[in-house]
C-alpha cells in the first residue's frame, strides 16, 4: 500500500525566484587569455582583438560617424561606402586592441573634419556659419595629424636608436667631440687625448752636420 500524506500537511517551502532569470542569453563570456586563447578570428585585421566580438562592435562603430546624407537609402552606394570604411581600416592593420581604438578615432576625426570642410561651403550661409565649421574642421585636421603620431610612436615602442659615428684624426689634426656653432661659442667640447698628434718635424741642418775645423787665420787679415 502507498504511503499515506496528510491532508493538513504544510507546502513545500519553494525558493524565491530571482528578479532575472540566470539564462544564457543573459550571461556574458569572458574570453581567455592570449596564451590559452586558440581560436582565429577572421576580422582582427580590422580590430586587432582576438575577439570578433569586439572588431565587430568597432566596425560597427566606425561606419556609424561616416556621414551618408539626409536620407540614405539601402543599396549599392550605401555598401560601398560602408566598404570603403572597413577598407581603411584593413589598411590601418591595426595589431591589438589599442591601435584598433586609434585607427577608429582616426578615420572618426577624418570625417568629422571632412563634414565640417563641406558645411563651410554649402551657398546661402552666414559669414558666422562658414568660419565656425573652417574653425573646427581646423582643430580636427590638428587632433587628426596628432592621432596619426600618436599611433606611430605606439607601434614603435620599445626601439632603440643607435647611432654609430667613425672620426678619423691624422697627425697634427685635433677631434672635437660636441657642438659646434659656426661664429660663437663651442658647447659640450671634448678633446680627445689619444686623438691629438703632432707631426714631427724634420731636423735642421745645424743639427745633423758635422763639427767642422777652424782654419787657420793670418795675423795680417
Amino acid at each position: 500500500m502507498g504511503r499515506k500524506v496528510k491532508k493538513n500537511a504544510p507546502p513545500a517551502e519553494q525558493v524565491p525566484a530571482a528578479s532575472t532569470p540566470v539564462t544564457k542569453a543573459n550571461v556574458a563570456y569572458c574570453p581567455p587569455p592570449d596564451e590559452l586563447d586558440t581560436s582565429v578570428p577572421e576580422l582582427k585585421h580590422l580590430g586587432g582583438s582576438k575577439s570578433d566580438q569586439w572588431n565587430l562592435m568597432l566596425c560597427n562603430q566606425v561606419i556609424s560617424t561616416a556621414w551618408y546624407g539626409r536620407n540614405p537609402q539601402p543599396g549599392k552606394d550605401l555598401d560601398d561606402k560602408r566598404t570603403a570604411i572597413l577598407a581603411f581600416m584593413a589598411g590601418v592593420n591595426p595589431k591589438d586592441t589599442i591601435e584598433g581604438m586609434m585607427a577608429a578615432q582616426l578615420f572618426a576625426s577624418h570625417a568629422a573634419a571632412m563634414e565640417c570642410y563641406r558645411r563651410a561651403m554649402l551657398p546661402d550661409q552666414s559669414v558666422e556659419g562658414k568660419q565656425m565649421n573652417l574653425t573646427l574642421a581646423a582643430k580636427l585636421t590638428k587632433a587628426n595629424a596628432e592621432q596619426v603620431a600618436a599611433l606611430s610612436k605606439y607601434r614603435g615602442k620599445g626601439q632603440q636608436k643607435v647611432v654609430v659615428e667613425h672620426v678619423h684624426v691624422y697627425q697634427g689634426g685635433q677631434a672635437i667631440v660636441g657642438q659646434v656653432t659656426p661664429g660663437g661659442s663651442m658647447k659640450n667640447l671634448e678633446a680627445q687625448p689619444h686623438a691629438i698628434g703632432y707631426a714631427e718635424c724634420s731636423p735642421l741642418r745645424c743639427e745633423i752636420e758635422e763639427k767642422r775645423e777652424a782654419l787657420p787665420v793670418a795675423g795680417n787679415a
